[in-house]
């Protein structure tokens, strides 16, 4: 089976092929075409081909994360859109829930308002009504309203149009009609409903998700239309899969109609990818350390299993999303992050970043602030002549000058400022693993560190150390590992309902039932995908509280005929993760269920990824020994340092640190009391405490 896996970065477009028969992977990056993508993936996937005389006729699958509908929602700018929904509803997605995202700011921007995904100018509004806790109609809906609501919006210019009305969730037979009607007058207009896009309760959260499905709608869809035009007309074959941020990939048409899938596909392959590097070497609880330019993304794997995203923690660029998504945390912390002192004298380290263009002053594009990667140029921990595997040189004496220029106006050294920059940024970092980790009760001592990104290996081992985690792995290809979590994705499809139950009052027959239907509605979809129903795995969840709590927990239940007993088990296993999430349980309070949901997954063709040889040895890795500087109990101390080409690393030999160890896509360092081992998955393993 020969694979890609193609990421789209901001600065880069990451490549990996796989030929599970010959035991072959490739890698290789190529600038990213920020006007049309597409070509960029292209380029790479051709680039690569052609530089190993691979047919690209005889590619069987291109598996792609993209960008596309992040950065539409990031930059503001998506479609046109318009809203159809239910009279004296129109302003639902303005007002939103009365809540401020800062509770005591006067001077806050609130998204939804200062940007809104559909103007209130093209929010209609027409007669309708349906009543829960069924669905029942209470109100008919006045076809001739949305007829007219459709050709307003037309004639307005809207290329696209959400249709949104109250308590859809239950029943969604308006919107459906609602949608065909629409799609009478207005043909070429991209048309979703919320209840297709979301079928659950909150209508801020399920409106302001449709919506944004809308907004970004027609960009990923004639973005997905370029990139399969493109693979057909070079020639190839290959079934084309898209990632989705629940960590599963989707066909073209599921992500064509449901763009808002795509929502931080990017970090969630690099989760997976993550996770798959671990396993290779048997590490099956793992924090994610996926470090860039600009932000740093922390997930959690326990149990080879992450953890999806609960309704309250689930924003982009400030939107609420009501779309399933792996629990990936982001803060602006990278290698292009700007160190700067502020108006009262204070010392800070990012969020804002250099970027690419200018950079880093160490890049000679033009910088001319101090950065994270100029502070690493001026400790010796990056070679400025062996740089992108010494494809790029660094220019050390724009490093010294900037954060000379920051030492001066701290009164500090050169090198204590350089310190002093690695040390806020790597303390940013660690804060925010303790809010995935120590604040929900999980110890990360008992964890792995899986660092990787062009970064995260820079900063893996003294983030590990303020967090007490003793060990770190860095992964064979640290650059491209959410190319890499591309091939080792499933096909996955997820289905909700609504359903409030408490436990001492179960409707176990309206239970049984829905989960039916869902298990049916997700093996329909893989039918469509020509996957038979033989090959899909079917999971049930319960979103669960307390009765008077504002948002669940979610819980598994049990397959097959669903009873008193096996709902007693669920409602057992809500104790413990409530306790576990909040530090306490009310085991004699009644529980209530207000979402039920159905995964399926379906086996995607799988990397196999090769073993190491283990031909290297120490000598032939070693390029040099330099001068580095690491603060070691409270001292900024000068070390001989070892630096070592990874490639040429011996298997299963432990090697003390400080060392620098040199690849195209990242260098990695290992401080002083710390060693590392080269495993045959081609995993390096960072351990504290020095080898014997």
């Amino acid at each position: 089976m020969k694979l890609f896996g193609v990421d789209v970065g901001g600065t880069f477009t990451d490549v990996m092929y796989s030929d599970s028969v010959a035991g072959t992977v490739i890698i290789h990056k190529v600038p990213t075409t920020g006007d049309d993508p597409s070509r960029g993936v292209m380029t790479g996937i051709i680039e690569l081909c052609e530089r190993n005389g691979i047919d690209p006729a005889q590619i069987d699958y291109v598996f792609h994360g993209t960008t596309i509908a992040t950065n539409a929602i990031l930059e503001y700018r998506g479609a046109e859109a318009g809203m159809i929904t239910t009279k004296g509803f129109r302003d639902i997605i303005h007002i939103g829930r009365h809540q401020r995202p800062q509770h005591y700011s006067i001077m806050q921007e609130i998204p939804w308002q200062n940007r809104p995904l559909v103007k209130r100018r093209f929010r209609k509004v027409v007669t309708e009504r349906l009543a829960p806790p069924n669905g029942d109609v209470l109100v008919a809906l006045d076809e001739d309203e949305v007829r007219v609501a459709a050709r307003e919006l037309k004639a307005s210019g809207v290329q696209s149009i959400a249709i949104c009305f109250l308590f859809s969730y239950l029943n969604p037979d308006h919107e459906a009609r609602a949608r065909a009607i629409v799609l009478e007058e207005y043909p070429e207009a991209f048309v979703t409903t919320s209840s297709s896009v979301v079928s659950q309760f909150r209508e801020f959260e399920r409106f302001t998700t449709a919506a944004m499905n809308a907004y970004i709608g027609p960009p990923v869809r004639n973005y997905i239309r370029q990139l399969d035009n493109a693979l057909r007309g070079a020639g190839m074959k290959a079934e084309l899969r898209i990632m989705r941020s629940n960590g599963g990939v989707a066909t073209p048409a599921t992500i064509s109609e449901f763009p808002v899938l795509t929502l931080l596909s990017g970090p969630a392959a690099g989760v997976l990818g993550g996770a798959l590097c671990g396993q290779l070497s048997d590490r099956r609880n793992l924090i994610t350390f996926d470090v860039g330019g600009t932000s740093a993304d922390i997930g959690v794997t326990n149990e080879g299993r992450f953890s999806e995203a609960s309704a309250r923690d689930t924003t982009i660029a400030g939107y609420p999303v009501l779309v399933p998504m792996i629990d990936i945390h982001t803060i602006g912390a990278g290698g292009g992050s700007v160190a700067f002192v502020d108006a009262g004298g204070a010392f800070h380290v990012g969020p804002r970043s250099a970027g690419s263009v200018p950079g880093p002053a160490a890049y000679s594009r033009g910088g001319q602030e101090p950065t994270v990667t100029d502070a690493n140029v001026v400790l010796g921990r990056l070679d400025k002549d062996n740089f992108l595997g010494g494809e790029m040189s660094l220019d050390g004496a724009g490093a010294q000058k900037v954060v000379g220029e920051i030492a001066e106006t701290l009164g500090l050294d050169i090198d204590e400022a350089a310190v002093g920059i690695i040390t806020i940024l790597n303390s940013n970092m660690a804060n925010a693993i303790r809010s995935r980790t120590v604040q929900k009760g999980i110890d990360p001592r008992d964890f792995s560190l899986m660092a990787f990104g062009g970064a995260g290996p820079l900063h893996g081992a003294e983030v590990a150390d303020m967090l007490g985690i003793p060990e770190v792995i860095v992964p064979a290809y640290p650059g491209i590992t959410s190319a890499l979590g591309l091939l080792a994705s499933e096909l996955k499809y997820d289905s909700i309902r609504t359903q409030f139950q408490v436990s001492d009052a179960l409707n176990l027959e309206r239970l049984n039932a829905d989960f039916l239907q869902m298990e049916e509605d997700i093996n329909r979809q893989f039918e469509a995908d020509s996957v038979a129903a033989a090959d899909v795995t079917v999971m049930r969840f319960a979103d669960a509280r307390y009765i008077g709590q504002g948002y669940e927990l979610r819980v598994d239940i049990a397959g097959g005929s669903i009873d008193a007993d096996s709902m007693e088990r669920t409602f057992e296993q809500f104790h413990r993760a409530h306790e576990a999430e909040y530090g306490h349980a009310f085991p004699q309070s009644p529980i209530e269920i207000v979402n039920v949901r159905v995964t399926g997954t379906a086996p995607s063709p799988q990397l196999e990824w090769p073993k190491t040889k283990g031909e290297g040895s120490r000598d032939k890795a070693l390029v040099k020994t330099a001068k580095t500087k690491f603060r070691v109990d409270g001292t900024l101390q000068s070390f001989d340092t070892a630096f070592y080409r990874r490639a040429d690393l011996p298997v299963d030999s432990s090697i003390a640190g400080p060392a620098i160890i040199l690849q195209l896509d990242t260098t990695t360092v290992v401080p002083p009391n710390w060693s590392f081992t080269a495993d045959p998955h081609g995993n390096l393993i960072l351990t504290a405490g020095v080898a014997s």
